[in-house]
């Protein structure tokens, strides 16, 4: 009998390592599949974008938190109060989120949207889609972080620390940073937007976290929880992110199909973007000698966007047609698959970190 528990579990451990080699493949058929009910079953997108408050997609925003809930169970509460203690990793996040990230975004979008792709975009198109390359600059990410946290077997408690600090200083900075870099006044920040994802996508989940936690402890003890109760969400993380992709590019299916050049112009400085901050970063926090665990978050929530407070801003101030609010939805159209590959790359260099 221990014997065939031995190969079950085998078999088990092999199944998901098949699982997690192939994600990239099934994250490309999500998207196919997205982008096919989009264009032949638009009733679907259409009924789904019906539950949306404040540009927040509630079933989008329910799978998020089904990706989030087992990172935050594994939250050992009193851990938070310890990562606050830690300054080095919060710092990295900080400065290269706001003091670096919006103004090479800037740098990098004029330079490839307004130079050398200009003749292919038009001078006044070139303008809208860095407008829009801005306003996810200077969103850095609150909910998919957690996710990508999760792949790279990210310290729970820190990356919680992280995100909250984040959108304390997203609070008062993402409006004056836009209006500088793009020239505009009156920069008109959809809070309830802002705030309506911090409720869903960080303290929701952590709550629902912590109750489920210390009831299940109480009741069933340490080792239920640990050994059988958390092992039941091993697979939930990545199969509401597989979800997440099919409702997304869903919404966007018509305008994937009728903007293929604009959407790869536009892709191009949005990917060298996230692969800069993401090593900037990464390496920042390998000079620092800190542990993998909070290296990877760090560089990972700089290298996301909030593309959900990124297109409600392009939306209010250009307009639900215009190239800003394209560029935005670029965004969230490469996000996934690019910060995939960030995940591989920090889960392939984790020995050049201490992880003590």
């Amino acid at each position: 009998m221990n014997i065939n528990k031995k190969e079950q579990n085998i078999k088990s451990s092999q199944g998901m390592d098949a699982f997690g080699r192939y994600l990239t493949v099934w994250v490309a058929l999500c998207i196919v599949a997205g982008v096919l009910i989009g264009k032949y079953l638009p009733a679907i997108p259409q009924t789904l974008s019906k539950f949306e408050y404040a540009n927040v997609s509630i079933p989008v925003a329910l799978l998020i938190w089904l990706m989030i809930y087992p990172m935050m169970l594994k939250i050992d509460f009193k851990s938070i109060v310890d990562a606050t203690k830690k300054p080095k990793g919060l710092t990295v996040t900080c400065v290269t989120n706001w003091l670096i990230k919006p103004f090479t975004m800037y740098l990098i979008s004029v330079f490839f949207l307004k130079t050398v792709f200009v003749d292919m975009i038009g001078a006044e198109l070139a303008s809208e889609y860095v407008a829009g390359a801005v306003l996810l600059g200077a969103a850095p990410c609150t909910a998919m972080v957690f996710v990508w946290s999760h792949l790279t077997k990210g310290d729970p408690a820190y990356t919680v620390v992280q995100v909250s600090v984040n959108d304390l200083i997203l609070l008062v900075a993402f409006a004056p940073i836009v209006a500088f870099l793009l020239g505009v006044g009156d920069v008109m920040v959809p809070y309830n937007t802002l705030f309506l994802s911090v409720v869903l996508f960080v303290v929701i989940p952590l709550v629902g976290g912590y109750v489920s936690r210390e009831h299940i402890i109480k009741t069933r003890g340490l080792d239920y929880f640990e050994n059988v109760f958390l092992k039941k969400f091993d697979n939930t993380t990545i199969a509401g992110l597989l979800l997440t992709l099919v409702i997304i590019f869903s919404f966007q299916g018509e305008i994937i199909l009728n903007n293929p050049l604009h959407i790869g112009l536009i892709a191009v400085p949005l990917i060298i973007q996230t692969f800069l901050i993401f090593f900037i970063a990464y390496g920042w926090s390998k000079a620092w000698k800190l542990k993998h665990n909070i290296a990877a978050p760090a560089a990972m929530i700089g290298a996301s966007n909030f593309f959900e407070l990124a297109v409600a801003v392009a939306i209010s101030l250009f307009g639900l047609n215009s190239g800003a609010t394209l560029a935005t939805v670029v965004g969230v159209l490469v996000e996934v698959p690019v910060m995939l590959t960030l995940v591989n790359i920090a889960n392939r260099t984790r020995h050049w970190f201490s992880q003590t």
